[in-house]
Parts: C-alpha cells; sequence; structure tokens
C-alpha cells in the first residue's frame, strides 16, 4: 500500500475524512496537493503534516467557485501530474422534499456531484496519457438507500456512484481505477454535532455498534490508491461497520 512517487489531490482536507486521508497519505508516502475553502484548519492541517518532514501543496479555495476551478487546475499541473485523486469535500443541507428549495437542492448537486466531475474531466486526460491513474469518490450509505429528511445529500451520494461507474468504464483500458467509498455514521465535526436521537438508530442499526473513526475510511482510500488494488475498478467499497450492506 506504499505511494512513494505519486502525487495526490484531496479536497475537503482540512477537517475529517479528508483530514485522516492527508495523513494517512503522506505516511504511505505521497506527495500530497491538499484544497479545502476553510482558512483556519486547512493551514494547520497542511503544517502538522509538513512539520514530520512530508511533502504538501494547499490551496484555500471554494470548489462552488466553478469558474475559477480550471485556473486553480492549471495551477497544481504546473508544479507535476496528479496520479491520485480524492473527491471527499461536501456538505449537507437537511430538509424534505417540501422543505428544500431548488438553490439549496443545487449546491448540494454541485459540491458533491459537479465538482468531482469537472475535477475528473481535468485530470482524467492525463491520467489515461500516464497509463496510471487512482480516482476515489466519497459517497454515503444515505445514497444507497436514502434517507428520510436527506432528500439534497442522498440524490447527490447516489449520483456520485453512477459517476464512479461510468468514468470507471472510460478509464480502465489505460490503466485508471474508479472507485466509490460509501462511509456509515463516521467521526467527523457534522456528525459530533448531530442530536443522539438521530445517531442512536443508526448505531443500533450498525453490525459493529459503534460509530466509525476518520483513519478507517481513509486506510481503505489508500488501500484503493495503491497499486494493491490495480485490479479492482467501478465498484463501491462500504466503510460502514456493516449499516447499509
Amino acid at each position: 500500500m506504499l505511494l512513494s512517487g505519486k502525487r495526490a489531490l484531496i479536497t475537503g482536507a482540512g477537517q475529517g475524512i479528508g483530514k485522516a486521508c492527508a495523513e494517512v497519505f503522506a505516511q504511505k508516502g505521497a506527495e500530497l496537493v491538499l484544497i479545502d475553502k476553510n482558512r483556519k484548519t486547512l493551514p494547520y492541517v497542511a503544517e502538522s503534516i509538513r512539520s514530520k518532514g512530508y511533502p504538501v501543496d494547499f490551496y484555500v479555495f471554494d470548489l462552488m467557485h466553478t469558474k475559477k476551478l480550471e485556473s486553480l487546475v492549471s495551477d497544481i499541473k504546473i508544479k507535476g501530474p496528479i496520479h491520485i485523486l480524492i473527491n471527499n469535500a461536501g456538505f449537507d443541507r437537511p430538509g424534505t422534499v417540501e422543505k428544500v428549495d431548488k438553490r439549496r437542492f443545487v449546491d448540494v448537486l454541485m459540491i458533491h456531484v459537479i465538482v468531482p466531475f469537472l475535477l475528473i474531466k481535468m485530470f482524467l486526460p492525463d491520467m489515461r496519457q500516464m497509463k496510471w491513474g487512482r480516482i476515489v469518490n466519497i459517497s454515503s450509505v444515505y445514497g444507497t438507500e436514502g434517507a428520510k429528511g436527506e432528500v439534497a445529500y442522498s440524490t447527490a451520494k447516489a449520483a456520485i456512484i453512477g459517476l464512479t461507474k461510468s468514468v470507471a468504464r472510460e478509464g480502465g483500458k489505460d490503466g485508471v481505477t474508479v472507485n466509490a467509498i460509501v462511509p456509515g455514521l463516521i467521526r467527523t465535526p457534522p456528525i459530533l454535532k448531530m442530536p443522539d436521537k438521530y445517531k442512536v438508530p443508526i448505531i443500533s442499526r450498525t453490525f459493529l455498534g459503534r460509530i466509525g473513526e476518520p483513519e478507517e475510511v481513509a486506510r481503505v482510500a489508500a488501500f484503493l490508491a495503491s497499486d494493491d488494488a490495480s485490479f479492482i475498478t467501478g465498484t463501491t467499497i462500504f466503510v460502514s461497520g456493516g449499516w447499509g450492506v
């Protein structure tokens, strides 16, 4: 599972699963390119990793500003090719169909589906030319079974699975693998703020009977990004403790 000589771009790297991916990928030898809109957390994450001797570039950037995304990607490519793309950035706008307006619904689709699509569109040709590439998209159990009051998030997380399978078909012949991870209830800042009345029922449906840790998702992402997973593509891997399986 070593990633030496590989350059990995991780979105939403300022906290949670993205932060854990950054730490695990650095330990595996990858050169990091981190993106997050949080100007307080991302520099701290980057400097913490850099202080341990690992190479890190970071960009405080709101991925919702898609018109500026091409310029950002050009800056990233100047320093070298991206071998690994981890599409992790996201947010939620809870609500039922009656309560979620069009703008909030579109915003959730934008960050979870359109942004990953655009990043894939910009980096996939280079990966195909190199005859090696790894794309890992972060989905959710809500994307596979839906959830009351999560119509936007569930729709977006289902869509990223469809995107994963389609791009896997396109990149396979050139050695590019594309997979999705389906996390369950993971100890991230939003989940820590979730009221127990919502968390407890999910934990009761989780075979392992507990909340997962961000590092447990990150280690699976590192596996999928490595040569150890060279014959795995177009699939979804549940990291959910059994919830949703």
